[in-house]
């Protein structure tokens, strides 16, 4: 569990009722927030992302470069989608990752950054990357009204990586980061057809345990056309979507409750109602600096 210091705290949650759809028009009123088994009054609050500072993770080892680039203004779109001053930077990685852009508002350096050069080797690092992703958000001032999200686009193989899934779920978590994770998958024989190929374990966990979501693209009917190229404007669009049925709550700590290091939150709604809140991130720590920020 690492160490974060802001005035406001933010949580961000999204509802569902008992069809497991979710559920809009909730107001701050609705909600209520303990920090450590103790109600604390709802200072902020904003149906859905209207910013958000968002990580392009992207497997630049095999066959996903390629449709990665062609998807470059696909990606540009999702940005859009999002209130003024949201933020994206680019990362690249194959056998280690490597941070082409760090966190911006100027798209055309994004645009530019999607520019995904070669690589020879056949080692891929997923989680080496996804880690790296994670912490490329703590040289940004960070903003607690911001979403923080990772897509990381690659085939899921991993074959390099010092990190493991669930040192890179904690910190995500930790720093209030959800994996939005697009699979592009790798076909394998399986008797008489085509099956993907299993991706390296705790891949799909990424997503699954940060409060993202995993989009599996194509079909084995469609695996041997080299031609073929995923369209990934509706995975985008379901992203976009996913973040704006989220709802983000705010508060501020007392003095007595500023000396507490941990802090576990739990976020409920006012009345009973058969609806159900999900939490994307349950627990913190606060750390009190002094000096320089």
């Amino acid at each position: 569990m690492l160490s974060v210091r802001t005035d406001l705290i933010t949580a961000s949650c999204f509802v569902t009722d008992s069809r497991g759809r979710r559920a809009g028009g909730l107001a701050a009123s609705d909600f209520q927030v303990r920090d450590n088994g103790r109600p604390v009054a709802v200072s902020y609050f904003a149906p859905g992302a209207s910013r958000v500072a968002l990580v392009f993770a992207l497997d630049a080892s095999g066959s996903a470069r390629e449709h990665i680039e062609r998807q470059r203004e696909a990606a540009l779109a999702l940005l859009s989608r999002f209130g003024k001053g949201s933020r994206a930077a680019v990362l690249a990685f194959a056998e280690r990752p490597a941070l082409a852009l760090p966190l911006t508002s100027d798209t055309e350096q994004v645009r530019a950054s999607f520019h995904l050069r070669a690589r020879s080797n056949l080692h891929t690092a997923i989680f080496d990357a996804a880690l790296a992703a994670v912490r490329a958000f703590d040289s940004a001032k960070p903003d607690p009204a911001e979403r923080r999200i990772v897509l990381l686009l690659s085939d899921g193989l991993d074959n390099a990586s010092e990190a493991r899934a669930p040192s890179v779920v904690e910190e995500a978590n930790a720093r209030g980061v959800s994996f939005y994770v697009i699979h592009f998958p790798l076909y394998e024989p399986a008797g008489d057809r085509l099956a993907v190929r299993r991706p390296a374990r705790g891949f799909r966990e990424l997503a699954q345990r940060t409060g993202g979501a995993h989009f599996l693209l194509g079909d084995a009917a469609r695996a041997l056309d080299l031609h073929y190229t995923y369209d990934l404007a509706p995975v985008f669009d379901a992203i976009a979507d996913d973040l704006q049925s989220q709802y983000v709550v705010g508060f501020y700590l007392d003095e007595a409750a500023r000396k507490e290091p941990e802090h576990k939150l739990e976020i409920t709604l006012t009345q009973k109602r058969k609806l159900r809140v999900h939490t994307l991130r349950d627990r913190y720590v606060l750390k009190t600096l002094t000096g320089k920020p």
